[in-house]
């Protein structure tokens, strides 16, 4: 559904465009995550700030469905009860905004990535995903960040399902990465033997989003 995307058309993606352009709310400050609990240039907030490209699509558990490609040696369709079959894990974590805010403590539920890579054997070429969102948003990490030990695939947060405006029914959680990596509405996950730049990387933002490193903008 990536046609749904008029990114021209969204003040958000202006904005963004325009902060990336500007460098706003870098500090230049390096953190170390084994010292420091909040990275650099972000403050705690007690919400859950809401931030999309202006549509939050509409997907019951019914109709939702999970399909993996590319390098992969078991290609699947993931249906909800398929989703709800593979082992699941609860989780806590931190979020940390690319926009400054960060929230501590959340409670997830769902499927650790390293679950999921049981299940769908990424070939040994496979060295990025790209995440495609059911309203066309993209954005990729690199394999390594995939499968690090706190990412999860959630369906419910604070023990109950994942909201409409929050990514639900699923969507990923990466925490040790800026949290526009952590797509919403998940709809495909591509096995990839490069990195490729997804939505917000095209539009100025770092191919990997380290927030102790305070990479929110592409060096280009």
């Amino acid at each position: 559904m990536a046609d749904d995307i008029q990114p021209e058309d969204s003040k958000l993606t202006i904005t963004k465009r325009k902060w990336a352009g500007e460098g706003k709310f870098l500090t230049g400050r390096v953190s170390r995550p084994e010292t420091e609990r909040l990275p650099p240039g972000q403050h705690l907030v007690k919400n859950w700030p809401v931030l999309d490209l202006g549509q939050q699509p509409r997907i019951s558990t019914s109709q939702w469905k999970l399909d993996v490609r590319g390098l992969v040696n078991h290609p699947k369709t993931f249906d909800w009860a398929a989703f709800q079959a593979l082992p699941q894990s609860e989780m806590r974590s931190d979020i940390h905004c690319v926009t400054t805010w960060s929230r501590y403590d959340n409670n997830w539920k769902g499927v650790s990535t390293r679950d999921f890579l049981d299940a769908v054997d990424p070939k040994d070429e496979a060295v990025a995903v790209m995440l495609t969102s059911y309203d066309g948003y993209t954005t990729n990490l690199l394999l390594s960040d995939f499968a690090s030990p706190d990412a999860i695939i959630v369906h419910s947060w604070e023990g109950q399902p994942l909201t409409e405006e929050h990514g639900g029914p699923v969507r990923l959680v990466v925490p040790h990465l800026y949290f526009w990596k952590s797509a919403k509405w998940l709809h495909r996950i591509e096995f990839l033997d490069r990195d490729s730049a997804g939505f917000w990387e095209n539009n100025g933002y770092h191919m990997r989003g380290d927030p102790w490193s305070e990479e929110r903008y592409s060096d280009d």
